[in-house]
C-alpha cells in the first residue's frame, strides 16, 4: 500500500475528543499514512525511523496548521451554475425558489457533471473532504449517477442524497408541476440508487442517503415510504435527509397545510432517530430541540444561506447543549454564491455570537442575562471547527472521519501558517486563527490518502477548463428558461 509522510507540522489538531477544548493539539507533529488509513500520529521526534525510511512521499508541513478534512452536511452542487442571478439576488427563501425552479428545469445531465465538479473543487480547495449532496430536481434525463460519478472522477468522499419533489403547485406545493416526479419511480430509483451504490462498508467514498426536498415539495405518503425503504436495508446505514423549519414562511405552511409545526409533523411521519439529519432548523423551538436530542436526530446547519436568505439565526447553541448533533453545511451554491468551509465555520463563529447579543434576556441559575452579557462566549473557534470535523462526521453517521487518530481515515487538509492572513494571529493560536483570521485556502487536502490539492491547486482536474465549461453552461442554462 502506498505511503505518505505528513512531516514536522507546527500544529496538527486532532479533535479527538467529543469535548471541543479537549482534543490533542500537537506541537511540532507527523502523522503516517498506509494506504487509506492513519497509522501513527504524534512528536516528530518520537516518529520510529523504519515509518519515517518506509514513507513513499513526505510533505513538509514545517509552517502549517494540520486539521481532519472538513465534512459539508449540506450542498445543491448544481446551483452552481445558477450564482447571482439577478431576480433573486434580494430574495427569501420561498420567492427565491419560485424565481429559480423555471431555470433549473433546463439543466442537463452535462450541467449536473460539470456542477457538481465545480462545487466540490471549490470545497477541496477549502480543506474539505467530504460532502453531501442533495439533488431533488431530475429534468431532461438527469441522474444521480451524474453527480456520483464526478465525485469519484474529482477524489471526494460523498454522500449522495437522492432528493425529490412530487407535489406540484397545482396539487398546493410551492414548486411548479413541470419539475415533480410521480412518486413510484422516486421510490423505484430511490431503490435502484441504494442497491447499486450504496457503500456500508468503513471507509466507504460512496454512499446513498434518501432525501424528499421538504415538507412544501413532497406529500406526506412520500416522505413515510422513503423512510420505510431506508430502513428497510437493515444494518446498512441508510440515512434520511430533508429541509426543515427554514424561515417563517415554512412555519406557517406545515401549520396551515398540518396542522402541526415541521418538528411535530417530522414526528408523525417517522422522520426523528439517529439515522435522520435535517438541514437548516432556524425556527426550531425548545420542543424541537429536544425532540431532536431525545431521538439523536442530526442538523445541518448553513449560517451564509440562512444569512443570504434572511431566514434567521439559528439556535445552534441551545441544540449542542441539549446534546443534539450540529454539523455545517455550505448549502446550494446558490444561497450561499460560495462553498469554502473554513468561511462557513467563522460565519458559524461570528453569526452565533450576534445571535446571542439579538436574543432576548433568560434566566440562568436564577441570574438573569441580556444577550450580550454572554455574546463572545457563545461560540467559540474550537465549537465552530468541531463542528465542520468531527460534528459533520457524527451528522453524517460516519465514526471513520471527522477526527485524527490511528486507525481513522487518512482524510485531513494543511493550511499555511505563513501566509498573510495568518500574520500576527497564528504565532499566538494557530487553531482558533484559522477562524479568527482571514479565511486561508488550504495548501494541501488529503482524502483516503489521496493527495488531491496540492501547494493550493486541485490536481485531480484541470480547472481551468472546468470553470470555462461551467460558465459556458451556466449561461446556456439561464438563456434556455429566458427563451423556453
Amino acid at each position: 500500500m502506498p505511503t505518505l509522510l505528513i512531516d514536522h507540522a507546527d500544529c496538527i489538531a486532532t479533535f479527538d475528543h467529543a469535548d471541543p477544548a479537549q482534543g490533542r493539539e500537537l506541537k511540532e507533529a507527523s502523522l503516517f499514512v498506509r494506504g487509506h488509513r492513519i497509522e501513527w500520529i504524534g512528536p516528530a521526534v518520537e516518529l520510529p525511523p523504519a515509518l519515517r525510511e518506509a514513507a513513499d512521499e513526505v510533505i513538509d508541513a514545517r509552517g502549517h496548521l494540520v486539521t481532519p478534512g472538513l465534512v459539508n452536511t449540506h450542498h445543491h452542487m448544481y446551483q452552481s451554475l445558477t450564482r447571482a442571478i439577478p431576480s433573486v439576488q434580494d430574495a427569501e427563501l420561498f420567492s427565491w425558489l419560485r424565481g429559480l425552479y423555471p431555470i433549473w428545469a433546463g439543466l442537463t445531465p452535462e450541467m449536473v457533471r460539470v456542477s457538481t465538479q465545480v462545487a466540490m473543487a471549490e470545497l477541496l480547495l477549502s480543506g474539505c473532504t467530504t460532502s453531501s449532496d442533495h439533488l431533488y430536481i431530475y429534468p431532461n434525463g438527469v441522474r444521480l449517477e451524474d453527480s456520483i460519478e464526478a465525485a469519484q472522477a474529482i477524489g471526494m468522499r460523498f454522500v449522495a442524497t437522492r432528493g425529490s419533489m412530487s407535489v406540484g403547485r397545482s396539487q398546493g406545493g410551492l414548486p411548479p408541476d413541470e419539475v415533480v416526479e410521480h412518486e413510484d419511480a422516486i421510490l423505484k430509483d430511490s431503490q435502484h440508487l441504494i442497491e447499486t451504490w450504496h457503500d456500508a462498508s468503513d471507509g466507504a467514498m460512496v454512499q446513498i442517503a434518501l432525501a424528499p426536498c421538504s415538507p412544501f415539495s413532497v406529500s406526506p405518503a412520500l416522505m413515510k415510504q422513503s423512510a420505510e425503504l431506508a430502513r428497510s436495508f437493515k444494518g446498512l446505514g441508510v440515512r434520511l435527509h430533508t429541509h426543515l423549519a427554514e424561515n417563517d414562511h415554512d412555519i406557517a405552511y406545515s401549520r396551515e397545510k398540518f396542522n402541526r409545526t415541521p418538528t411535530q409533523y417530522a414526528q408523525e411521519l417517522g422522520w426523528l432517530g439517529d439515522d435522520v439529519w435535517h438541514a437548516h432548523c432556524v425556527k426550531l423551538d425548545d420542543e424541537g430541540i429536544s425532540l431532536f436530542a431525545a431521538s439523536r436526530t442530526g442538523v445541518a446547519h448553513c449560517p451564509c444561506s440562512n444569512m443570504r436568505l434572511a431566514s434567521g439565526i439559528a439556535p445552534v447553541r441551545r441544540m449542542l447543549d441539549a446534546g443534539v448533533s450540529v454539523g455545517l453545511g455550505v448549502d446550494g451554491s446558490a444561497s450561499n454564491d460560495g462553498a469554502h468551509m473554513v468561511n462557513e465555520a467563522r460565519q458559524a463563529l461570528l453569526l452565533a455570537r450576534v445571535g446571542r447579543a439579538l436574543s432576548a434576556p433568560e434566566t440562568r441559575d436564577g441570574k438573569t442575562f441580556f444577550g450580550c452579557d454572554l455574546g463572545p462566549a457563545e461560540m467559540t473557534a474550537r465549537d465552530a471547527l468541531h463542528m465542520a470535523t468531527r460534528g459533520g462526521a457524527q451528522v453524517l453517521g460516519r465514526k471513520d472521519i471527522g477526527y485524527l487518530s490511528v486507525g481513522m481515515c487518512a482524510d485531513l487538509a494543511l493550511f499555511d501558517l505563513r501566509s498573510l492572513g495568518f500574520a500576527g494571529g497564528a504565532v499566538h493560536d494557530p487553531v482558533a486563527s484559522l477562524l479568527l483570521c482571514a479565511s486561508p485556502p488550504a495548501a494541501c487536502t488529503v482524502v483516503n490518502g489521496r493527495v488531491v490539492v496540492r501547494d493550493g491547486q486541485l490536481v485531480t482536474l484541470d480547472a481551468g477548463p472546468l470553470i470555462e465549461r461551467h460558465n459556458r453552461l451556466a449561461l446556456q442554462l439561464a438563456q434556455t428558461c429566458r427563451t423556453g
